[in-house]
């Protein structure tokens, strides 16, 4: 018979304390090493980690629990959160000149084909491109085997993603000032009201936990918007991740529009300490596993028994997620989330796609062997 052992008090105690150390260490390393401007990002990043993991707010969880059990309440904190978010960004950039930039991107056929086909791909593996991140942060074995072939994905949409735009898109069209954050803000709270009409009894309420979440993280992407000049994204940092990695094995990405323009060309040349989307994606990784450690026994996550075809299936998913994610000009975070909140209409429609192709990859995940069927 085996017997367990607890651990003492006081060595857990110090064992947090050393978690919270190496945090404001590695914090302290980019400051040093980068400026003191990355350092803050990849603190903004940290928070992020610490409040989607540690209050368990995510994205494709909520739209699955609405589509499987008409619970609205996650989605209810994420259009708080937007709504949050857009009241300070509207009118910061109204006045910024230039120096803040929206989530803004044109609506084309890529593009929603892109959304449907990432909501789909998302539910496959329970994790956007936010919750990938988190969940493999945790130990997540399924994410942990999508995020590499999400970042692989993303390099590859962004190579060819100017012969997607040119089958089709309309300008980019947004609202701004006090008039477009007027509709934001009754747009966001007409989807509420259909929610709300269509929950189930007993799952209007919002639990106290979520809107804490809703509220940090609002804070945190208004800090990233100041902080950045640009909304909280995530798919750029991991394309740019898979396309270092092509370049290090010795590929040639000039024939790429899009990895030859000036700007990401000199991304690739430099760090990733520099890159902003890398920073904050670092930090969401790196706070989810601090959460995870802060619990006891948060890293023993066991090998899941699945069949091989869910293995597979979970590998074509993490490619989906991050192509259709490139052809669609964000994930969750920086289409819709970040898209509505500054304005863009295109982050509506990514809405909508991705909803759609979400009640799909709902039904995709039991034939793949990712869970028994009902």
């Amino acid at each position: 018979m085996t017997v367990a052992v607890a651990e003492p008090s006081g060595s857990w105690g110090a064992r947090r304390g050393l978690i919270v150390l190496a945090a404001l260490g590695l914090v302290l390393a980019v400051a040093l090493l980068a400026g003191a401007r990355y350092g803050l990002l990849l603190a903004i990043g940290l928070g992020f980690g610490l409040v989607l993991e540690g209050l368990r707010f995510g994205f494709a969880g909520p739209w699955r629990a609405m589509i499987l059990r008409r619970d609205p309440s996650g989605i209810l904190a994420q259009l708080l959160a937007i709504a949050v978010v857009a009241l300070v960004a509207f009118p910061l950039l109204s006045g910024a000149s230039g120096e803040v930039v929206g989530a803004a991107a044109p609506i084309g056929w890529a593009m929603a084909g892109g959304a449907f086909v990432f909501g789909a791909a998302m539910q496959v593996v329970l994790g956007c491109g936010s919750g990938t991140l988190v969940n493999a942060g945790s130990g997540n074995p399924v994410s942990l085997l999508a995020l590499p072939f999400f970042a692989i994905g993303s390099f590859l949409g962004a190579y060819g993603l100017i012969w997607w735009t040119d089958l089709g898109a309309l300008p980019i069209l947004t609202l701004t000032g006090t008039s477009g954050l007027a509709v934001t803000l009754v747009l966001l709270a007409a989807v509420a009201g259909l929610l709300l009409m269509l929950a189930a009894p007993g799952t209007r309420h919002v639990p106290r936990r979520l809107v804490i979440a809703a509220l940090l993280l609002a804070a945190l992407a208004i800090g990233n918007l100041v902080v950045a000049g640009q909304p909280w994204g995530v798919v750029y940092g991991l394309g740019l991740w898979g396309a270092k990695g092509a370049v290090a094995l010795g590929a040639d990405l000039s024939g790429s529009a899009f990895w030859a323009a000036p700007g990401n060309a000199g991304r690739l040349e430099a760090s990733v300490l520099t890159d902003v989307t890398s920073l904050t994606n670092i930090g969401i990784i790196t706070g989810a596993f601090l959460v995870a450690c802060w619990r006891r026994g948060g890293l023993s996550q066991p090998l899941p028994k699945l069949p091989a075809r869910a293995w597979a299936a979970t590998i074509v998913a993490g490619l989906l997620l991050g192509y259709s994610a490139r052809l669609a000009f964000g994930c969750n975070v920086g289409a819709f989330f970040s898209g509505i909140s500054t304005g863009s209409l295109h982050g509506w429609v990514w809405f909508a796609m991705a909803f759609a192709g979400a009640c799909v990859g709902v039904r995709l995940r039991p034939i793949l062997g990712l869970e028994p069927r009902p």
